[in-house]
């Protein structure tokens, strides 16, 4: 406990800059972290900090309340109200303790805690989201599910959470990973003792070493040769995207197949992709060899359609199934086959496991894994914590997310940059994984303008790099920003690999 208080001290300290004269609150519920809590606020109030704590249970760790009384720190006293009471309102000094902190610690609730705050816990977290201080979580934001990211009722939202031994579940996964803010993983020695993780996440020397690389023998068709059938006379521009993410993405030819429409197109604006026109009533006999298959960005849901994506299926080869081809693997099982890689967002896999697109959301974690295991192919979950899931495997959590790849188009193109990866050779599991880095460093790329890309990518890396875990950058690499569209991306993709394959670089 007291490497853990250090640290969080020691956290908190660097948060305020200026310790001396700081006004600190210290939220602590009645377990450890509400020890952690009082400890980490004496050793700010030994360093001169004015520090308060308000004790939100009957129940206090003992040791912590005399270090904090000893150095000096006030304390305001709610404890818990009697089974059956009314909620009272929080007392005028816990609120005015609050209101004018300079650092919140949020001490409430731990790694044990389970369901929505009770009170005078979850008054406490509201006051505290309200208040213009900057929040300190230990371990876990209070009302965040520490096991499965799911937060069922008032939830701490927090500036940085320092978290003791490992990163927990809860801090990675959506909706609990956008209440954690930055992430400080704190070794306090109990690193030998811990099981293998149900869910990791790859870093930037990781991608690195996955990649395809050509070699001085490598031609167009040893990089991998995919093949696209997408778009349609109605969503032409799912065609472009989708051609796009694979001939950026590194795909030593791209050949293309759909209607007359959004051959032109592609042709237009990717004049290496090979193409060929399909009529109604045709199959795929004519597009030539391909090593990996992209399928059903705007390809459309008719009985076309779906004797398409069977013929595409049927060949066996590894596959990203996207957009209109999950719809129709929703309405036929039966196009179900081994070596897939689906890409759902939320309402996507809502269709597949008939399971309200709300609920997922609410706990993506066990959906993807859900999905994973019944269907016995990797899932992609996408989302600003995109979670990827393949049958006995860990669950891998993406650390690249920006809000700004929330615009329509941008799937069409991780699709085809996913395709990319699995003709280079990569299995589904690693190809989704380094196909969902790299979309969200472009994403970043892009949104900080040709100026600021290299800034904008090194720093999104040092992030992750410094922490070890994602979730720091999920609300952007802390450069000016502006919004993106989905052709942006593949434009981005080049630099961001770029920065990934050169350290020296992202030093610079």
């Amino acid at each position: 406990m007291q490497r853990a208080a250090a640290a969080l001290a020691a956290v908190c300290a660097r948060t305020l800059g200026r310790v001396y004269g700081s006004r600190v609150a210290v939220l602590a519920g009645g377990g450890d972290n509400g020890g952690d809590a009082l400890f980490a606020g004496a050793r700010l109030a030994r360093r001169g900090a004015r520090v308060e704590a308000i004790l939100a249970s009957s129940r206090v760790h003992q040791a912590g309340l005399a270090a904090l009384r000893a150095a000096g720190g006030r304390v305001v006293a709610l404890g818990a109200p009697e089974p059956g009471d009314a909620p009272a309102a929080l007392p005028e000094a816990a609120v005015r303790a609050v209101e004018s902190a300079d650092l919140i610690v949020d001490g409430l609730v731990g790694i044990g805690g389970s369901g929505a705050l009770r009170e005078p816990y979850a008054s406490l977290a509201r006051l505290a989201n309200d208040a213009p201080g900057t929040i300190v979580a230990v371990d876990v934001p209070s009302g965040v599910d520490a096991s499965t990211g799911r937060v069922p009722g008032a939830a701490v939202r927090a500036d940085r959470t320092v978290t003791f031994g490992a990163c927990k579940i809860g801090l990675l996964v959506a909706p609990g990973a956008s209440r954690a803010g930055a992430l400080h993983v704190i070794d306090i020695g109990i690193g030998p003792y811990l099981p293998e993780p149900g869910v990791t996440a790859l870093t930037a020397a990781d991608v690195a070493d996955r990649l395809p690389r050509p070699t001085a023998e490598t031609d167009k068709y040893r990089r991998g040769v995919v093949g696209v059938v997408a778009g349609s006379d109605r969503f032409t521009g799912a065609a472009v995207l989708a051609v796009g993410g694979a001939v950026r993405g590194g795909a030593g030819m791209v050949r293309y197949a759909g209607p007359a429409e959004p051959v032109r197109l592609v042709r237009a604006r990717w004049p290496e992709a090979v193409t060929t026109i399909l009529e109604p009533g045709d199959d795929i006999s004519g597009v030539g060899r391909v090593q990996a298959w992209v399928l059903g960005p705007g390809m459309g849901t008719d009985d076309r359609a779906h004797a398409l994506a069977r013929a595409v299926l049927d060949t066996g080869l590894p596959t990203v199934l996207d957009a209109d081809g999950l719809t129709l693997l929703a309405r036929d099982r039966s196009l179900l086959r081994p070596n897939l890689l689906l890409t759902p967002h939320a309402g996507e896999l809502s269709r597949l496991l008939g399971v309200p697109a709300a609920d997922i959301e609410a706990s993506r974690l066990e959906h993807v894994r859900r999905a994973a295991e019944e269907f016995g192919v990797t899932v992609l979950l996408k989302g600003l914590t995109t979670l990827i899931a393949e049958p006995g495997r860990p669950v891998r959590v993406n650390p690249t997310g920006t809000p700004w790849l929330a615009t329509a188009g941008t799937g069409d193109v991780l699709s085809g940059l996913a395709g990319a990866l699995l003709a280079g050779g990569l299995d589904t599991y690693d190809a989704g994984c380094c196909a969902a880095f790299l979309h969200g460093l472009a994403g970043h790329v892009a949104a900080a303008g040709p100026d600021g890309a290299a800034e904008a990518a090194a720093a999104v890396l040092e992030a992750i790099e410094d922490t070890g875990v994602p979730g720091v950058t999920t609300a952007g690499s802390g450069l000016p920003t502006a919004p993106i569209s989905a052709q942006d991306l593949p434009d981005a993709l080049p630099e961001a690999l770029r920065l990934l394959e050169s350290p020296a670089k992202m030093e610079e």
